[in-house]
């Protein structure tokens, strides 16, 4: 049996894919704007964090990832409680969805086929097949003649490809729009729930935990395709190097906070300012060279050590089952507010 390749790195955001944060930096952002066809734009609307990556056919090329746009809206600070982040996710994601399909024509006659991609009965998997019910049940109270929404479930269950299912229900319904709803993997566990990617390159189901199906896009359809993701899980080795990094900045900051006068003002916990600017040296006498070393070059210390354990983790939020509620009724919602928006 030939062994199966694991991508430890592996995640469904393109502005986390490896071939793109090579070139953050300002001068690596320009050099591709001029030479390698991918425009990477960033910059917030109040709470909303977006980045905007567009590939052209040279960029595809040049990155590897397929030639489209790519919207990712992040709020760092969400909660599960927090109402106002997700209003202002939801303000936002009605926005791009405009956005992204100013070019697809909607009359009083078009259908939208949503698909909702995942296993029902896997919480983390399931934001597509609950946003399916959401938007179902809101269909219910005020009808949409323009949405045909269905929940295929997954080969391991079906027995069928769900791309063949989707193919079935596009040459039958001809709609103008497929948009399908999935859970993502991401390698950031700070944008684990708190993330909404758009992209019109359409989708490779399950290809976030390695166990990727036939993809669905317009090349295979022929109609536009848009994926809605939202990340619901991350490798555990993500979360290793996160708490690593949390505690050598933790010392650093205590190291450079004593002996100040404000150190000792304080009459409850301490906690250093995450985006605070440290000097990681100070914790080198403590911990050695390994701890100067970048959050990226840490991360791969770890893949590269745990790549031969058996128990390959993945990880979601404790509260998970609240996360993936709040989601499908703001995908719902803002589904529906934009089809208004759009068709009038």
């Amino acid at each position: 049996m030939a062994e199966i390749e694991v991508n430890w790195s592996r995640t469904d955001l393109i502005d986390e894919a490896e071939e793109v944060v090579e070139h953050r930096t300002k001068q690596q952002k320009e050099k591709l704007e001029d030479t390698s066809g991918v425009v990477i734009e960033e910059f917030n609307e109040n709470r909303v964090k977006v980045t905007k990556v567009t590939v052209d056919e040279r960029g595809q090329e040049e990155i590897g990832k397929k030639e489209g746009t790519y919207i990712t809206l992040s709020v760092p600070t969400l909660h599960v409680d927090d109402e106002n982040g997700f209003e202002q996710l939801e303000k936002s994601f009605v926005k791009y969805l405009d956005e992204i399909h100013k070019d697809v024509v909607i009359d009083k006659d078009s259908k939208v086929l949503v698909i909702g991609l995942g296993n029902k009965t896997i919480t983390p998997d399931a934001v597509g097949p609950f946003a399916i019910d959401a938007m179902q049940a809101e269909n219910t109270e005020n009808p949409n003649d323009h949405f045909i929404m269905y929940a295929p479930g997954v080969t391991g269950q079906t027995g069928f490809e769900t791309s063949d299912f989707i193919h079935a229900l596009v040459q039958k319904i001809k709609p103008a729009l497929v948009l399908v709803i999935d859970a993502l993997a991401t390698r950031g566990s700070e944008r684990l729930c708190k993330t909404i990617q758009i992209t019109d390159t359409g989708i490779h189901p399950g290809s976030g935990v390695g166990n990727q199906r036939t993809e669905v896009s317009k090349e295979v359809f022929g109609v536009p395709v848009t994926a809605i993701g939202i990340p619901t899980v991350v490798d555990a080795t993500v979360i290793i190097a996160d708490a690593v990094e949390k505690v050598f900045r933790s010392i650093a900051a205590r190291v450079q906070e004593k002996g100040k006068p404000s150190s000792k003002l304080s009459v409850s916990s301490w906690t250093p300012d995450p985006n605070a600017r440290l000097d990681m040296s100070v914790v080198k006498p403590i911990f050695g060279e390994w701890s100067t070393w970048s959050s990226d070059d840490r991360l791969q210390l770890f893949q590269e050590v745990l790549s031969s354990n058996p128990e390959r983790l993945i990880v979601t939020p404790k509260e998970v089952d609240v996360w993936i509620t709040k989601y499908s009724i703001l995908v719902s919602d803002a589904l529906f507010k934009w089809m208004k928006k759009k068709v009038k």
